[in-house]
Order: C-alpha cells, then sequence, then structure tokens
C-alpha cells in the first residue's frame, strides 16, 4: 500500500466511516458535528480531499454519493505510528513504549496485558 497522509481532522472522518459505511455525506456530517461542533462545509471538504488522496471510495445511489474507506485501518494506523516513531522518537521504541508507560494511567488489567506482550515477544525470540 502506497501511503497515504491522512491529516488529524480527516482522521476523524477515517475513523467513523471504519466504524459503519457506506455513508452519505450528510450522514458523516451529522455525526462529525454532532461530536465535535464544526461546519458542513469544512467536513465535505475533508470528505472531497479523502476520495481526491484515494482513501475513500465514493459509489453513487440514485442521487447520493455513499463514501467508504478504500485503505485498510490496520495498515494506516501501522503507517502513521510508523511516522510518529521515526519523528517524535527518531525510530527507536523503547523510548516511546518507557513514555508512555511511565506517563499514563495503567489498570491491573492493562500491566497484564502488556506482560503478556512482552512475554509473547521474549517466545519469539527463542522459536
Amino acid at each position: 500500500m502506497a501511503h497515504i497522509r491522512i491529516s488529524e481532522a480527516e482522521w476523524l472522518v477515517m475513523l467513523l466511516l471504519w466504524e459503519k459505511s457506506p455513508r452519505t455525506a450528510a450522514e458523516i456530517c451529522g455525526a462529525l458535528t454532532q461530536e465535535r461542533p464544526g461546519s458542513e462545509k469544512t467536513v465535505r471538504t475533508y470528505i472531497n480531499r479523502l476520495v481526491e488522496k484515494g482513501a475513500l471510495r465514493c459509489e453513487t445511489s440514485g442521487k447520493e454519493y455513499r463514501f467508504s474507506p478504500s485503505v485498510n485501518r490496520d495498515e494506516c494506523v501501522h503507517e502513521e505510528s510508523k511516522n510518529f516513531l521515526t519523528r517524535v522518537f527518531r525510530g527507536m521504541t523503547l523510548p516511546l513504549l518507557a513514555h508512555f508507560i511511565e506517563s499514563s494511567e495503567l489498570t491491573e488489567a492493562d500491566i497484564a496485558e502488556l506482560k503478556r506482550i512482552v512475554a509473547s515477544k521474549e517466545s519469539q525470540l527463542y522459536e
């Protein structure tokens, strides 16, 4: 997949459509302006940009345009994570993990899950 740069505001549109799609522009605008007040015109601009970038596909249904993601959420999250890691932590994973673990409120369940992930990584080393 060629990486598509998605702005912070465009991520809101993508998250909404990964959750449920296809949706019309009116449905997208209604959901986003309800949760985060803003102009419907601005949301429509985000939709158009995402179509131009190839992140969304548009299908015609009668007189309505219905939008769906044309990119996989996991792939986009992976690419965005790699970009963040490179940009902020110079590609070093340990400082990133340490920062988030030390600066976050973690529950016992969170800590147990982190231990499970580390144990899984450890076992992969010896396979």
